[in-house]
């Protein structure tokens, strides 16, 4: 199939789930930006880039790369949180929307979504497509909401109503190291222990400035 009807096809797709999850949807007037859509999603926007994900036996591969042509070529970039918040992706093998966080997608750009445990039972430095469905924007829009507020949201973990850190054990914090990491950067103070013990302290680098308001 033509890539241009492939690329329909996705976004018609993640509109019509967004919709149904009660998100409005935007759209540029003009193509070729870095965003296809924009989410509205308590009251908050989102900048959201759509792509075609592609089952390959166990895992959903999802790749947040371009490639364009330029005078010197074809010219090969990854999104950044600079120009994009989020990328959609559909699989037509499963007929369903993923959504991931700029924040988490690795420099390479690509990411794997398992759909299944792995053999010998490794945890570590994996991601699984049942934390990854499209309606967890709803979620990544509160938390970088409560940024300034209410330090963020809960959807995987409990996260306190007060100021008081998160706790989690290592082995927690190995298995959800990207999570962990994006709520760290929304300001939510994180202590990681290590054998009952606090073995270390996330804190952002820098302040963030969130979504578009």
């Amino acid at each position: 199939m033509d890539p241009n009807r492939i690329g329909a096809i996705a976004e018609t797709k993640i509109a019509a789930e967004a919709t149904r999850l009660g998100f409005e949807v935007y759209r540029p007037i003009v193509d070729g930006g870095r965003c296809d859509f924009i989410f509205y999603v308590e009251s908050r926007l989102v900048r959201v880039q759509c792509k075609t994900a592609r089952r390959r036996g166990d895992v959903v591969a999802i790749a947040a790369r371009t490639s364009r042509r330029a005078p010197e070529g074809f010219r090969r970039t990854v999104y950044t949180s600079d120009e994009i918040d989020l990328i959609a992706a559909y699989c037509a093998e499963l007929d369903r929307c993923f959504a991931v966080p700029i924040a988490e997608l690795p420099p390479s750009g690509g990411m794997h979504l398992r759909l299944a445990p792995t053999r010998n039972g490794q945890l570590a430095g994996l991601h699984f497509a049942e934390d990854y469905p499209l309606g967890a924007v709803a979620q990544l829009a509160e938390r970088r909401h409560g940024m300034a507020e209410a330090r963020g949201s809960n959807p995987l973990s409990s996260t306190p109503s007060d100021d008081s850190p998160t706790v989690i054990g290592a082995h927690e914090f190995r298995n959800r190291f990207g999570w962990y990491m994006e709520r760290a950067a929304a300001g939510e103070p994180i202590l990681i222990t290590r054998r009952g013990k606090t073995h270390l302290r996330l804190t952002p680098a820098a302040p963030q400035l969130g979504l578009v308001a």
